[in-house]
């Protein structure tokens, strides 16, 4: 979410034809750089912010103590996606890619929802195009370059 906001994209993510869901604690926690205004248009364009139940919360705090590699909000993250069916958790995170797959839940990152974006022509191509080009001159984006490179290419021949 932080790299879709750095991109200027985070709102438009939220116009994809699907929920969008974040457990309470990560989005007052992991948001603190997010302004309150900026936190009431992400819900008013369709952000959900849900309180896990205390079954989930006791899930995540036994994931965290199982995997010394994930964080608490991680955790949190992991047991809400596995409360909504179908649900596919986004994280660029590999530990908890890694753990959320083999927990049965589907994981899918930052470059999947500039492919959603592209596909549901939600974001017109230059705007993609930069927003691809400021993940792969961002030194703190830690997304696959060639990934992003194989993108640029595509996208440049519609330019």
């Amino acid at each position: 979410m932080i790299d879709l906001r750095k991109a200027f994209l985070l709102e438009d993510f939220l116009r994809l034809p699907y929920s969008f869901v974040m457990p309470d604690v990560l989005f007052e926690d992991e948001w603190l750089c997010i302004s309150d205004d900026e936190k009431i248009s992400l819900r008013r364009h369709g952000l959900e912010v849900r309180e896990l139940p205390g079954a989930s919360v006791t899930r995540a705090q036994r994931y965290f103590n199982e995997h010394n590699r994930l964080k608490l909000n991680d955790c949190f993250a992991l047991a809400l996606a596995e409360d909504i069916e179908d649900s596919i958790l986004l994280t660029g995170d590999g530990p908890l890619r890694d753990i959320s797959s083999g927990n049965g839940v589907e994981v899918r990152g930052v470059l999947w929802i500039t492919d959603e974006l592209e596909k549901h022509d939600i974001v017109p191509l230059p705007r993609l195009y930069d927003a691809l080009l400021l993940f792969h001159d961002d030194d703190l984006v830690f997304l696959p370059r060639n990934e992003i490179m194989r993108r640029l290419r595509r996208l440049a021949k519609f330019l």
